[in-house]
């Protein structure tokens, strides 16, 4: 059986930390930042963790079964 290719999509959004947690960046941040209030915007900055069972499909998409 042939290997299970890595989603391109879930490549480009999601990456793995040592501990393997999936890691993403938080959407808001790119374009009119002046009307989003500064606490807003420094939230944004912070990576955010999938956990779950949306957790375990992703990994699936990055590394296959």
């Amino acid at each position: 059986m042939p290997k299970m290719k890595t989603h391109s999509g879930a490549k480009k959004r999601f990456r793995t930390t040592g501990t393997g947690k999936v890691t993403y960046q938080k959407g808001g941040r790119r374009h009119i930042l002046e009307s989003k209030n500064s606490k807003r915007t420094r939230t944004l900055r912070r990576k955010g963790y999938l956990s779950g069972a949306i957790e375990d499909r992703v990994k699936v998409l990055l590394v296959g079964r």
